[in-house]
């Protein structure tokens, strides 16, 4: 199943440019450690060029890369629940040009604007909903004896 999950699909145009306003330019080269499963999320970025791999620790085995992310597409969800620790890594695959945003600024704001707030929250969620879903999925066809098979 393919879900949308970009920020443009999601996000009403005012709600984009009230996200925008706190944006700031960022990048990365190939490579690049972006933040790791368990440390601090104070950050998130919407890639704007590049990509990105999410990976999750596997016990006893090199970490699996969950979903790849590219134009428009929200890294990071971790930033929006406590206790603000990230729940995944994530690494670039190529140079990434990104808007980074401070997530005290952003909460702060979704706080000050409720309908504001409630998009973000629907945002986040779905995203949050898919890339554990797509976590799952991975993990199955990579260690489950027959694979993850067709959920939905």
């Amino acid at each position: 199943m393919t879900v949308n999950t970009t920020m443009s699909a999601v996000l009403a145009p005012a709600h984009r440019e009230k996200l925008l306003a706190l944006a700031r330019e960022a990048g990365f080269a190939a490579g690049e450690r972006m933040f790791e499963e368990g440390g601090r999320a104070d950050r998130f970025w919407i890639v704007r060029t590049g990509t990105v791999a999410l990976d999750v620790r596997v016990p006893g085995r090199p970490s699996a890369v969950i979903e790849t992310l590219g134009h428009g597409e929200l890294v990071g969800w971790s930033w929006h629940f406590p206790p603000y620790l990230w729940h995944l890594g994530g690494e670039t695959t190529s140079p990434v040009r990104a808007w980074e945003f401070d997530a005290d600024a952003v909460r702060a704001l979704c706080g000050e604007d409720p309908e504001f707030g409630r998009a973000v929250a629907t945002w986040v969620g779905a995203t949050m909903a898919h890339r554990l879903h797509a976590c799952r999925t991975r993990l199955l066809d990579l260690y489950a004896p027959h694979g993850s098979g067709a959920l939905l």
